[in-house]
């Protein structure tokens, strides 16, 4: 039995539309949430596109910030852990274990914004949480991140800054499972969080990224990373939602 619709926004592009879908689908049939968990992290024009988006749907998204929290820093600060190859500990706390406090597993139908090249990532979702009632509308209509982008410059609201850049997500600005050219990316257009990362990295011994040297797999720091290494137009979206992070506890 459904009494609530919870539509987990992240501002990006993907969620957004997403979110308008299921508006237009349920809004006569079920109350709905939107929901967004701030990470303070992410890059300050999120807020005018979140606005932006509350006009177009006429509804309210709640922001819920964590009360421990203020920023991804805090959460390794914490926990003495940044990233393994499983997930990132800041996705964890800040957006799988947010969802898991405010979910009802026995009434919510829950909506995620997976588009069309991310079935197995639906498909892993449902695998490992199978109590969970859900729905993935892009998915469902065949759409592609390119076509909701279409779609929200044809109702005339401004991408977020972060595609803007160049970017293929929304999302904290400095994913710690950002690959090479990412961060040589973030070296270029945010010196000062490529400089904070690199920080943290020597504070909590860990090494973001991988690098070939003579033909070894090598982990190596961000100081340590060529200017000239990577190519992120190349490089796989990075994932980071509410099933990051399941093994980085």
């Amino acid at each position: 039995m459904i009494n609530r619709i919870i539509c987990w926004f992240s501002c990006g592009i993907t969620s957004a539309y997403a979110t308008k879908s299921i508006l237009e689908k349920y809004k006569d049939r079920y109350p709905i949430e939107i929901v967004y968990f701030d990470t303070g992290s992410e890059h300050p024009d999120n807020k005018r596109f979140l606005i932006d988006c509350e006009k177009w749907y006429n509804h309210a998204i709640k922001i819920i910030k964590h009360p421990e929290f203020k920023d991804i820093y805090a959460v390794y600060d914490k926990s003495g852990f940044i990233a393994n190859r499983f997930g990132a500990k800041c996705s964890y706390e800040l957006k799988k274990k947010q969802r898991e406090r405010y979910e009802n597993l026995e009434t919510d139908l829950q909506i995620f914004g997976c588009d069309n090249s991310e079935l197995n990532r639906a498909n892993r979702f449902r695998k490992e949480n199978p109590l969970v009632n859900v729905e993935f509308p892009l998915l469902d209509q065949n759409l592609s991140k390119a076509n909701c982008i279409l779609m929200i410059n044809q109702i005339r609201i401004k991408l977020p800054e972060m595609y803007l850049l160049g970017y293929k997500n929304n999302n904290c600005i400095g994913c710690v499972k950002g690959a090479k050219g990412y961060w040589n990316k973030i070296r270029k257009d945010f010196p000062d969080v490529f400089e904070k990362m690199a920080q943290y990295e020597e504070k909590y011994g860990a090494k973001l990224n991988i690098i070939n040297i003579n033909g070894i797999p090598t982990h190596i720091s961000l100081r340590q990373l060529p200017i000239t290494a990577g190519n992120y137009q190349s490089e796989l979206p990075i994932v980071c939602g509410f099933s990051c992070g399941d093994s980085a506890q």
